[in-house]
């Protein structure tokens, strides 16, 4: 009964065929085939939850474009006095000054003259170096 199983299993063993797994990616962009990018792209579109909104496509007349040219200009306009009416005519010097919620600090540094800027409603701050 031994002998019998025993063979049994030896010629089982005989019979089986193994083959190698190999991976094959599909994305061409990994190795993949080419023909696939339409299906993924496709793929990919469908599952997209986020739409664009067509308003920002919508072309400005000539009366927009100079109302925006107008109100940049009054804006240069009213920052430069600002910055001439804190500074004065010879620039930024090293010191701490408060424009509203914004605490900008001025001091020189080994990398020029620094320009830290505070939002103190928000906490947000940025670092501007000026180099020499």
């Amino acid at each position: 009964m031994k002998f019998l199983f025993s063979l049994i299993i030896v010629l089982l063993t005989m019979s089986m065929n193994a083959q190698d797994l190999v991976y094959k990616p599909r994305n061409p962009a990994f190795g993949g085939d080419t023909f696939n990018y339409q299906w993924l792209a496709s793929s990919a579109e469908s599952q997209n939850k986020f739409k664009e909104t067509s308003s920002a496509t919508t072309a400005k007349t000539d009366l927009e474009k100079f109302a925006d040219q107008l109100n940049s200009q009054l804006l240069n306009q009213i920052s430069r006095s600002l910055y001439t009416q804190q500074f004065g005519s010879q620039g930024l010097s090293a010191g701490s000054y408060t424009f509203g919620s914004l605490s900008v600090e001025i001091y020189p540094s080994s990398g020029g003259l620094t320009v830290d800027i505070l939002d103190t409603t928000t906490g947000e701050q940025t670092q501007v170096i000026i180099p020499n």
